[in-house]
């Protein structure tokens, strides 16, 4: 089986979870609390995994939580540097 990383890390969304939860004032338990509640099997150590990339994150995975952290599934797959000024999130629900 290949070994799929991109600059070193197994997803690219990891950091921008990381802020988007953190803004929401959620633990890592928090998060998936409510993956689980909306049908994402995932413990509070797969979310840390996602974090710091040393975990896939699958596309359904990925669109539940942006849905739960209030952000576009764009912006958990961009990076900083990469948003136009104009569609970076400056203000969550």
């Amino acid at each position: 089986m290949k070994i799929y990383d991109y600059k070193g890390k197994k997803n690219v969304c990891g950091d921008r979870v990381h802020e988007a939860r953190c803004r929401m004032r959620l633990t890592q338990s928090d998060l998936a609390a409510r993956l689980q509640c909306e049908g994402v099997t995932m413990e509070r150590d797969c979310v840390s995994r996602i974090e710091i990339g040393t975990r896939f994150v699958a596309d359904y995975e990925l669109m539940i939580l942006a849905k739960i952290l209030n952000v576009t599934v764009e912006w958990l797959l961009t990076e900083e540097d990469q948003i136009s000024p104009e569609k970076r999130l400056t203000n969550y629900a």
